[in-house]
C-alpha cells in the first residue's frame, strides 16, 4: 500500500513559561518546536508513515534547528520553502484543573503568513502521496496562506489523493477581515476524512447540538448534519473529554462510513500537565489506521491511546511507538516501572 502522506501548514517555535509559572512570574522559557501539521507528521513518520511536511520558513538558525529535529523523527522535509524573516512563535504557561493553560500567539507576519499562490510546486509536492493533510490554522493566519491552502485542495482533487483535515478553529488566529465561516465550508467541502469538535463545527457551519444528549448521540447528530456539507466525507473523528463525578475521562469516536464506533477505551485522566498536541495525536493514530487497512473499532481505539499518552509527553510532539501504543490499549495507565 502507498503509505505517504504530505501535510501543509506553519511550522512554530513555542516557548513554554518554566517552572510552571504564569506569564506575568516568568524568569524562563522552555523552547518546543511545533505547529498541528508537524505534530501529526512526527507521529505519523514514528508509526511508520511516510511523511511529506510542505511549510516556508525563514533561512536562518532558529528555523533550520527545528528542521533537523523534524527529519531525525523521519519527516520529509525536502519541499519546505525558504523565505521571508520570521518564523511563528506562540507562548504558553502550564495550567491545572483549577485553571486552564493559556496560549498567545506571535504569528503575524512570519514567513508562512506570506506565503502566495504560485510559490508551491503543488504537483511535485503531491506526486505519488496517497493523502493530503492540511488544518483550519492553516486557512486562519492569513488570506493569502488560505488561497495556497485550496490550491493544495485543489490540485489534490485533480489527482484523486485523499484529503484529510482537522477543522481546528482557534479564535484568536483569524485577524485578515473573513469569518471563518467565509472560508472553512469550501475548503473542508471536497475532504473524505476529518476530525473536529462541536465547536468548531457550530462556528463554521452553524451545526448545532441539544446539551441534553448523551456525548454518543450529539455526535451521532453532529455526523448527520455535517453530511450535506461534506459530500465526499467518509470518516469523522472526534475525541472527548467528559467529566463524570470527580473524574475526568477521556475518549474517542468515528463515522466511518455511516456507521459510529465508539472507543473501547475510556480513561480516567489524572492531573496533565501538557494537553497541547493532544488532538493532533489522535488525528495521527485515527490516520494510521485507515491507512494502514485497521478496521474502524481498532483504529478508534488506536486513536485514542494515542490521544491519551501524548498528554504525558511534554512539548507538542507524540514521542510515542506503535508497541507503546499496543501495550496501552491492553493494559491501560500503569505506574510499573519498564524494565
Amino acid at each position: 500500500m502507498n503509505n505517504r502522506l504530505t501535510a501543509f501548514g506553519e511550522f512554530l517555535l513555542r516557548l513554554h513559561s518554566s517552572d510552571d509559572k504564569r506569564f506575568l512570574q516568568a524568569t524562563g522559557f522552555t523552547p518546543w518546536y511545533a505547529g498541528a501539521e508537524a505534530n501529526l507528521c512526527v507521529l505519523l513518520a514514528r508509526l511508520g508513515i511516510q511523511t511529506q511536511y510542505v511549510t516556508r520558513v525563514p533561512d536562518n538558525d532558529l528555523a533550520a534547528a527545528g528542521i533537523q529535529q523534524l527529519k531525525g523523527h523521519g519527516v520529509g522535509t525536502d519541499h519546505i520553502l525558504y523565505g521571508g524573516h520570521k518564523l511563528g512563535l506562540y507562548f504558553t504557561e502550564t495550567g491545572n484543573f483549577i485553571r486552564s493553560t493559556r496560549v498567545i500567539y506571535d504569528r503575524a507576519g512570519s514567513s508562512f503568513t506570506e506565503l502566495q499562490p504560485g510559490m508551491i510546486n503543488w504537483d511535485e509536492v503531491l506526486q505519488d502521496r496517497q493523502y493530503f493533510h492540511w488544518t483550519g490554522v492553516a486557512a486562519a493566519v492569513s488570506a493569502s496562506a488560505a488561497e495556497v491552502c485550496a490550491e493544495g485542495i485543489r490540485k489534490a482533487e485533480e489527482k484523486n489523493i485523499i484529503i484529510s483535515a482537522d477543522f481546528n478553529y482557534r479564535a484568536t488566529l483569524w485577524q485578515y477581515g473573513k469569518a471563518p465561516s467565509e472560508v472553512m465550508p469550501a475548503l473542508l467541502r471536497p475532504c473524505q476524512v476529518a476530525v473536529a469538535d462541536l465547536d468548531a463545527l457550530k462556528i463554521y457551519f452553524n451545526i448545532q447540538t441539544e446539551d441534553a444528549l448523551s456525548w454518543k448521540d450529539r455526535f451521532i447528530s453532529a455526523c448527520h448534519q455535517l453530511k450535506p456539507h461534506m459530500p465526499h466525507l467518509r470518516t469523522l473523528g472526534m475525541s472527548f473529554r467528559l467529566q463524570e463525578g470527580d473524574n475526568l475521562l477521556y475518549t474517542g469516536a468515528i463515522m466511518h462510513n455511516g456507521q459510529p464506533y465508539f472507543s473501547e477505551l475510556k480513561i480516567a485522566m489524572p492531573p496533565v500537565k501538557e494537553p497541547i498536541g493532544t488532538g493532533d495525536a489522535f488525528t495521527a493514530g485515527m490516520l494510521f489506521g485507515l491507512m494502514t487497512g485497521e478496521d474502524a473499532q481498532q483504529t478508534v481505539n488506536f486513536a485514542t491511546a494515542c490521544g491519551v499518552l501524548k498528554q504525558s509527553v511534554p512539548g507538542d510532539w507524540a514521542l510515542i511507538g506503535k508497541d507503546e501504543i499496543n501495550a496501552f490499549i491492553k493494559g491501560g495507565i500503569s505506574g510499573r516501572v519498564s524494565r
